[in-house]
């Protein structure tokens, strides 16, 4: 385990080289990594860090390889630019919006696809001006029936500004769903107090926390505890998970990790291919990989474990779903493919002369 002390986190290579997670010789190459990319690794984090390269290692702490830019990545991998109505405030579906209420976050993911636009050197919170505006622009636009609120961290807001953001929220009848996306409640999870959750709840909307999480180590007892905080009070968690190279790339982790989000009374949500983001190509297993993944999981775990393995399209075009094909023509009928890979013939007549459909 990290003999990183439990009241300091790890933000630069002294750090790094003091809890033993890296040699000396590698302070100049991860100053470079850290003067362009935040590292913060609360000490809660670095305790459960067993080695540099393991599962939970590659997800936090810097390395050389971020250095390495390749042609293909973007420093806004899913096109947040391309829909920005005002600042902060991204609207690229019809019937929801995604605030970005901050570029803070209590640790910083290697793999962050907003890793150019978080952390040290950023604004932090929207400024009163810019809420000012992305309020009016939701209350201007009704068919906004969801809104994600994103960062950053949200739940690295204090409870107090959260209560406020939730109490204007509540003036916006059209509005129905709030969700928070978070690593709060497994990574920091002493924030989920009562006031946090009250906070939370204050907009009497439908409250649904999206916990992202990519291993079971990260499900810590604290972590669940936090979870079942939130559950109890009556806020649905959804989960979403990034699919990355040596640390959840095998079907015995991921079906892990699912089944403890299931055990938790978390739905398994999103399964993300990892963005384009600059530096993080060693971090991203292939699609093909993902997709081989998804079907072993689907012969091997109920299907209230099983998460939508997801593309978001570079230049903001949305997600689009990368699951493998089951299903191919053949002549007036179907083949369709088991979870074991074997091929069954499948008929699907057309309806008889005259039967109208039953939809509206």
């Amino acid at each position: 385990m990290s003999i990183i002390s439990r009241e300091k986190a790890l933000t630069g290579p002294e750090g790094l080289i003091a809890a033993g997670f890296a040699a000396p010789e590698e302070a100049e190459v991860l100053g470079k990594v850290a003067a362009r990319y935040s590292v913060a690794v609360p000490a809660g984090v670095a305790a459960l860090i067993e080695r540099r390269d393991d599962a939970l290692g590659r997800q936090f702490l810097p390395d050389a390889a971020e250095l390495e830019i390749l042609p293909h990545e973007r420093a806004d991998p899913i096109g947040d630019d391309a829909h920005e109505a005002v600042k902060g405030l991204i609207h690229r579906y019809p019937d929801r919006a995604l605030l970005k209420l901050t570029s803070v976050c209590p640790v910083y993911c290697r793999f962050c696809f907003r890793r150019e636009r978080v952390g040290a050197g950023t604004e932090g919170m929207l400024d009163a001006h810019a809420l000012d505006a992305a309020f009016a622009y939701l209350a201007a636009n009704r068919e906004i029936w969801e809104l994600i609120v994103t960062g950053g961290d949200p739940l690295a807001v204090s409870p107090r500004r959260l209560a406020e953001i939730s109490a204007r929220l509540k003036r916006l009848d059209h509005i129905k769903i709030l969700r928070f996306h978070s690593r709060v409640p497994a990574l920091a999870p002493e924030r989920v107090t009562d006031e946090l959750i009250a906070a939370l709840r204050a907009s009497a909307k439908t409250v649904y926390v999206a916990l992202h999480a990519n291993h079971p180590r990260e499900l810590t007892q604290e972590a669940r505890a936090a979870i079942a905080r939130l559950v109890d009070s009556g806020i649905v968690v959804v989960s979403q998970t990034v699919l990355l190279r040596g640390v959840n790339d095998n079907v015995e982790t991921l079906a892990a990790l699912m089944r403890a989000f299931v055990e938790n009374r978390i739905k398994p949500y999103y399964l993300h291919h990892a963005d384009l983001a600059p530096g993080t190509s060693h971090l991203r297993v292939s699609l093909e990989e993902g997709r081989e993944l998804v079907r072993a999981l689907l012969g091997r775990l109920s299907g209230l474990c099983q998460p939508v393995f997801v593309v978001d399209i570079p230049g903001g075009h949305g997600k689009a779903p990368a699951g493998p094909d089951y299903w191919r023509r053949e002549g007036e009928g179907w083949r369709v493919e088991d979870w074991r890979g074997k091929s069954h013939a499948y008929a699907d007549p057309a309806a008889p002369a005259g039967r109208k459909s039953r939809a509206p």
